[in-house]
């Protein structure tokens, strides 16, 4: 077997350390037993929560079309088709949720060991960036979808991003596809910890949730809403520079709650050069951080790095497949996308071997979706060529032998394999005025100058 993995090792080194990453993180012993502590132990389970993560990465990884096709590929499926799609749509949300966290966990040591993590955006605190994410419309399958004209949404979640690792570290999942993103917040602030720092855009904005992150000595940089929060004192205006976006100024505001109590934060206001996409000429970011920790420009460059969780959510509709259609049934579909941000860890994590290995200038030209698409093409290929035996055993792998193997892996990738391409900038579309009132015309008599 080592001649048959070497040769695997030889042609497809990424591919290998995908698989090997993908056994580090979710071996099945920790996430059954991780199911038992969410739903409690039953004796008569036969399909096991790591089967289904199992099925479901298949579909996410666009290794197999439907989680139908993932069943049919699997020999050994202890239960038919039908039991799977009725278990996808009892998982209870806590399952997704902790699915995610545990490969956080398992993975961020291994990035830091490597020496993958990028510079801490802040020196000293810990920053996670926030934001809200509505899954796709689906198909009607389900019998009270079908004579239904609007687009049946089956949920949508909110992700906390930890961009120095790059990796999904927390997601809160709501069925209710209509329901405000603010009410999902209380979750959230449960997890805020001494020197974090929470970068979210100005739908977060509200006064229980900036006063509820310093009241657990949290620290944050969110876009003022202007309708959301109240004060009755503020400082004059005071000039703070200039950043390559923009001139900046900021003053202190006194926040209220209903409860009387205040809240002294800075306002931090960016003059554009240049209005953004949606017309705005000024941007406003509150923080709590004190300005010998962050001065104004470092404060408007944690919230730029927002758009970082943008960048994580592009890869998990473009990469991978993190909105299964054919799953109606919230739970299912929501379970499908927490699938997708642990296998987005995976990747995250064989990136930050790359980066460590090559530089992250080097790693920044990698392409994801080339790098997928080899992936999803030679994994296959890996289950049927290399037992699951051998796999199984990086499930017990140190956090720096796992560290070790991937750099060694990633050291001999050829890169040039995975090359983003360049283009220049877009042409603007000329107006489609030619041949208006036909409904086809022929390609060859126009470039052959026949029909003009």
């Amino acid at each position: 077997m080592d001649a048959v993995l070497e040769r695997f090792v030889a042609k497809s080194p990424m591919a290998v350390a995908v698989r090997g990453a993908f056994e580090y993180a979710l071996a099945p012993a920790p996430l059954d037993d991780l199911f038992v502590r969410t739903v409690g132990h039953r004796d008569d389970r036969e399909l096991l929560f790591s089967t289904c993560v199992d099925l479901m990465a298949n579909v996410v990884c666009r290794v197999q079309p439907s989680i139908h096709a993932a069943c049919q590929a699997e020999d050994h499926l202890p239960v038919n088709v039908t039991a799977v799609y009725a278990r996808l749509a009892r998982v209870p949300a806590t399952a997704g949720r902790d699915l995610v966290r545990h490969t956080a966990e398992r993975l961020g040591p291994v990035i830091r060991a490597m020496g993958g993590a990028v510079p801490d955006p802040l020196p000293g605190y810990r920053v996670k960036v926030l934001d809200g994410n509505h899954l796709g419309k689906t198909h009607r399958r389900l019998k009270p979808l079908r004579d239904v004209a609007a687009g049946p949404l089956p949920g949508q979640t909110l992700v906390v991003l930890d961009p120095a690792l790059g990796l999904a570290i927390d997601v809160v999942c709501c069925e209710d596809a209509h329901a405000q993103e603010r009410s999902l917040l209380d979750p959230i602030l449960e997890t805020v910890a001494d020197r974090d720092v929470w970068v979210a855009d100005r739908n977060f904005c509200t006064t229980g949730f900036l006063f509820g992150i310093a009241g657990r000595r949290g620290s944050f940089v969110i876009r003022r809403h202007a309708t959301t929060l109240s004060w009755d004192r503020e400082s004059d205006w005071v000039s703070a520079g200039r950043t390559d976006t923009g001139t900046l100024s900021e003053q202190t505001i006194w926040l209220t709650e209903p409860g009387g109590t205040e809240l002294a934060v800075r306002r931090v206001r960016l003059t554009l050069d240049r209005p953004t996409r949606d017309g705005d000429g000024v941007i406003e970011v509150l923080t709590n951080l004190p300005a010998e920790v962050a001065v104004a420009a470092v404060v408007a460059e944690l919230y730029r790095g927002r758009w970082s969780v943008e960048g994580l959510f592009l890869r998990l509709t473009t990469v991978l497949k993190c909105e299964v259609n054919a799953l109606g049934y919230p739970p299912a579909a929501l379970f499908g996308f927490c699938v997708a941000l642990a296998a987005g860890n995976v990747y995250a994590a064989v990136k930050a071997a790359v980066r460590a290995a090559h530089g992250a200038a080097v790693a920044d030209g990698v392409s994801d979706y080339h790098l997928a698409v080899e992936v999803s093409g030679v994994c296959p290929g890996l289950w049927i060529a290399i037992p699951v035996e051998v796999w199984a055993e990086m499930g017990a792998w140190t956090v720096g032998r796992m560290a070790e193997w991937l750099m060694g892996l990633a050291r001999g990738a050829n890169l040039g394999r995975y090359r983003k391409a360049t283009r220049g900038p877009k042409k603007p579309s000329p107006p489609r005025t030619r041949f208006a009132e036909a409904k086809h015309i022929a390609t060859s008599r126009l470039l052959n100058g026949e029909q003009t």
